[in-house]
């Protein structure tokens, strides 16, 4: 169960950190930003944000371009 459309989750060295959901897009973009500076010098860190209602990526990092 989910508490809301947009989950941001951590992993790092394979294995999952943190996932949060939030019902406001911009709200979750602020933690995506959030997570990357508190957990992004961590092994392997890569973060994400999915919009679950549509299944799609909105953004991750390291951006993989």
């Amino acid at each position: 169960m989910t508490a809301g459309r947009y989950r941001v989750s951590v992993t790092a060295e394979g294995r999952q950190m943190l996932q949060g959901w939030w019902e406001d897009e911009t709200v979750a973009r602020r933690k995506f930003v959030a997570w990357v500076g508190q957990h992004g010098n961590r092994p392997d860190a890569h973060v994400t944000l999915t919009d679950e209602e549509t299944g799609s990526r909105l953004t991750e990092w390291p951006d993989p371009r």
